[in-house]
């Protein structure tokens, strides 16, 4: 019977729940979630407190892990040796965390995924940054509760300077519920948590994200689209796309794709194996060999192109297939009050920013209480220093300490405390030295007494301390982002889609645009009669031919000033000898009004530092000029922008880009020319109308402006003037006296009614072609090198043979010519360009395009 009493009959069911909710809660809360205060489990707490309490800091000898670890395990964590050991790994591990709180020695792992030593092979040690999270704990400045055995106490949460929960982010499976937060910079962190105080707490997401851009993650590589991160921001869940870093270089006549920095969280060496796997699966074409070069200079893992395969598109694929472009999907659940919550980017800052006053606040109230104190022993001590012969007196006639302390505090009306001071007093706190330290240091004290009551009774003061410590710590620790943003990119990425080719954009007089792959141009020596270009409709011909890849941006000026965009993979494809299309079914273009010139840039939108050095440069038929930052027409939209403002029957003619440092050459029907440096013109604003840079003739009511050149490198270019009658010829800059802007030039062909008016004007060099097209649609190819450089007033040589035709030169424009290129024959069939894409990929550039590099600015002034 005494057996059966001790047995209780319950319903498993409500048992079941019971425990079942006990066990979830307990990993809810002690230990799968971080404390949105300090950022940390149980566990990492855990680790950094018993590394302090070890005396394990920065500014000491490293101590064996397995020390740590057993200190910890003995302490505070009553759970597996492996756990501790690899949470604290895990915080000394640079590509794990974006700001490391171990400082490990010895192998800690790799981003390999290879596992660390033992711990009774590594050593360790607090990280600086790791004190500043455990700085003031000794003054009550967070509460303790109990160990597992009631012999110690731990503290509940760390009185972090810095917001680790947004610095270091977190992840971890609970039940029923998983955290997964992101790292970001902390520089960021801290400017975002300022203005969040500054404003009182009044600042929406919006304004935090005008400070904190985004996550930054400690492997680097690129945030791809920003949709996922204002998601995460607004609502605490979003999915945050990430593209690793990879450059494609050219060597011995083939390509290769060169990795420098992966996604967070991805394992090199499986991304690798994954690469070299779909490779024998035949599921990845065009990759010859994969290798991993990365050493103690960074991360390198260089990926072989096969000569006949595309690297653009190979890179594409391998962000399609690999974890080269992998999703970062956030979750910020964290502990509240000990309760789980999802939280945006405000509530987070605001949590940690109520922790931080908390324990400013609890911090002045200890160092008052301790200042007060000092403050009343300091004044006994001034008391018995100002009767100190009583008060030795005293202490000589006393029987026993006891006595002394009793005789003092009757005395002189002190505590017990401050008349013990003063028996304990030393004999060299007699000298007058001493003494006016005592009051110096009293004096001290009572100002810093006054600032703590100041801190405690005034919010803004207290706010202003919490401010204080934060930038102190950006100071300290802050540093530049690793990851960069792509805001304009999202997964679905269409030049993911097209190969970066070389092409031909035509378009004609009356507006027809196509795309046409270089290849189909052909050569002829000077003189030819060309060969067919392009079927036009009656009256039509091709008035215009550029250059530009498949990614670039086309930058569509027209005659009335306004500026379109469009990516060429837009414009469609046509054969060599097809119209096109419309412009005015891709652009908006008004009635009346055409294209009249058009800049190329591969990076518009995201390479800032070159749309901020670098200008545009305007011309107009009534020689008006006007030069503004490539950056105020880096936003594109959808209906065009006003490029210049025109006066009455001006019309702009010509765009250039330019770096800042050209001389301008401006042309007229009547065979002038005018050359000044372009720092003559100012840099005005997007709408402004301009000022004079040449004047027209004034007997002639039809002369016009017919183009401006930018001259980068005097010694080798020459200036090429072309007439209606398919005249031109080639003369020395220096034949063209440098001017102020706004004269009448001089004569820089000697203009008869044998070659007709000026037609247009360029800068040229030996390497150079030219593709002339005339109003019939007819296209011939020369080479410059077969002109000779003359004088500037003379009357030139016949270009193309016009004289059985009833036709004009329509349009000129330059290429880069090819020096393994031999034309057969002075007919117009001739032998086909088959390393026309080739040439333009090493560089190639057409007069009528403006020219930006695809890498960096440095390179474009090489052209």
């Amino acid at each position: 019977m005494v057996d059966q009493d001790r047995i209780i009959k319950i319903n498993i069911e409500d048992e079941m729940k019971s425990a079942y909710i006990d066990y979830s809660m307990s990993v809810i809360v002690s230990r799968a979630l971080p404390d949105v205060r300090d950022g940390f489990k149980p566990v990492h707490r855990r680790v950094l407190f018993g590394m302090n309490e070890l005396g394990n800091t920065s500014d000491k000898p490293y101590k064996k892990s397995a020390r740590i670890v057993g200190e910890v395990l003995g302490k505070y964590h009553p759970h597996g040796d492996s756990s501790v050991y690899f949470a604290m790994v895990r915080m000394a591990q640079s590509w794990s965390l974006r700001y490391p709180l171990v400082d490990g020695q010895g192998n800690f792992g790799s981003i390999d995924g290879d596992s660390p030593a033992a711990m009774r092979y590594t050593e360790a040690r607090l990280s600086k940054m790791a004190e500043e999270m455990l700085r003031d704990i000794d003054k009550d400045t967070v509460d303790f509760q109990l160990n597992f055995d009631d012999t110690l106490k731990e503290p509940t949460v760390l009185p972090t300077r810095i917001p680790n929960l947004l610095v270091n982010g977190g992840s971890g499976i609970a039940v029923g519920m998983a955290t997964n937060m992101p790292p970001h910079n902390m520089s960021e962190v801290i400017d975002g948590t300022i203005a969040y105080i500054d404003a009182k707490g009044e600042i929406e997401i919006e304004g935090l994200m005008q400070y904190i851009k985004a996550p930054d993650f400690p492997t680097g590589a690129y945030i791809y689209g920003y949709a996922g991160v204002k998601d995460a921001f607004e609502t605490g869940k979003g999915r945050v796309v990430m593209r690793g870093k990879a450059e494609i270089e050219h060597e011995h006549n083939h390509d290769k794709i060169v990795i420098t920095e992966i996604p967070y969280l991805v394992n090199k060496a499986e991304l690798i194996k994954h690469i070299a796997d779909l490779v024998g699966e035949k599921r990845l074409e065009g990759i010859s060999n994969v290798n991993d070069e990365s050493d103690r200079s960074g991360m390198r893992i260089v990926v072989d192109v096969k000569r006949d395969a595309n690297a653009s598109v190979v890179l594409n694929k391998l962000y399609k297939l690999t974890a080269l472009q992998s999703s970062f999907s956030v979750n910020n659940i964290a502990l509240v009050k000990g309760r789980p919550e999802t939280l945006n980017l405000k509530q987070m800052i605001g949590y940690f920013v109520e922790h931080r006053h908390e324990v400013v606040i609890r911090r002045t109230k200890y160092e008052l209480k301790k200042a007060e104190e000092r403050a009343h022993i300091l004044e006994g001590l001034i008391i018995a220093s100002d009767n100190i012969d009583e008060v030795i007196a005293i202490i000589k006639t006393s029987k026993s300490p006891n006595e002394a302390i009793e005789r003092l505090m009757s005395r002189f009306a002190l505590s017990e405390i401050q008349s013990r001071a003063i028996v304990d007093m030393r004999l060299r706190q007699l000298t007058g030295l001493e003494q006016d330290k005592l009051r110096a240091e009293f004096e001290e004290i009572e100002k810093l007494i006054a600032y703590l009551n100041e801190i405690l009774s005034n919010e803004d003061v207290c706010m202003q301390v919490v401010k204080d410590e934060l930038q102190e710590i950006k100071d300290k620790y802050g540093d530049a982002r690793k990851t960069e943003i792509v805001y304009a990119s999202e997964e679905l990425n269409p030049e993911d889609f097209y190969s970066d080719d070389e092409m031909i954009i035509t378009i004609s007089h009356m507006g027809y645009i196509k795309r046409t792959p270089l290849s189909e141009f052909r050569a002829q020596n000077r003189g030819g009669v060309g060969a067919k270009g392009s079927e036009t409709r009656d009256a039509d011909f091709v008035e215009y031919i550029y250059p530009a890849s498949m990614h670039a941006t086309m930058m569509f000026f027209t005659a009335k000033g306004k500026c379109y965009w469009l990516k060429v993979y837009d414009i469609p494809e046509g054969t060599k000898n097809s119209k096109g299309r419309a412009i005015q079914n891709l652009l908006n273009i008004e009635a009346g009004d055409k294209v009249n010139a058009f800049v190329r840039v591969k990076r518009l939108t995201s390479d800032i530092d070159f749309i901020n050095s670098h200008y545009l440069l305007f011309c107009t038929k009534k020689g008006v000029i006007k030069k503004t930052l490539l950056e105020a027409y880096s936003r594109p939209r959808q209906n065009g922008v006003n490029a210049i403002t025109l006066h009455e029957d001006d019309g702009l003619i010509q765009v250039r880009m330019t770096n800042g440092n050209n001389e301008v050459v401006i042309a007229n029907r009547n065979g002038r020319a005018i050359r000044f440096h372009e720092s003559a013109v100012r840099v005005m604003g997007r709408t402004a109308a301009g000022v004079r840079g040449m004047t027209l003739d004034e007997n002639d009511p039809t002369d016009e402006v017919v183009g401006m050149v930018c001259m980068k490198d005097n010694e080798k270019e020459t200036i090429l003037v072309v007439s209606e009658q398919g005249y031109g010829k080639r003369s020395n800059i220096d034949d063209y006296r440098i001017t102020n802007r706004g004269g009448k030039g001089v004569k820089t062909i000697n203009i008869t009614d044998k070659t007709g008016k000026l037609v247009d004007i360029k800068n040229v060099t030996d390497d150079n072609d030219l593709m002339i097209i005339n109003k019939s649609g007819i296209t011939i190819r020369m080479k410059v090198s077969d002109l000779n450089v003359i004088g500037r007033a003379t009357q030139g040589v016949r270009l193309i043979n016009l004289e059985k035709r009833n036709d004009e030169i329509a349009s000129v424009c330059k290429v880069m010519s090819d020096p393994d290129e031999i034309a057969d024959t002075d007919e117009a069939d001739t032998t086909e360009n088959e390393n026309a894409s080739e040439l333009l990929n090493q560089g190639e550039l057409f007069e009528n395009e403006s020219f930006e590099d695809t890498d960096t600015p440095e390179q474009f002034e090489e052209q």
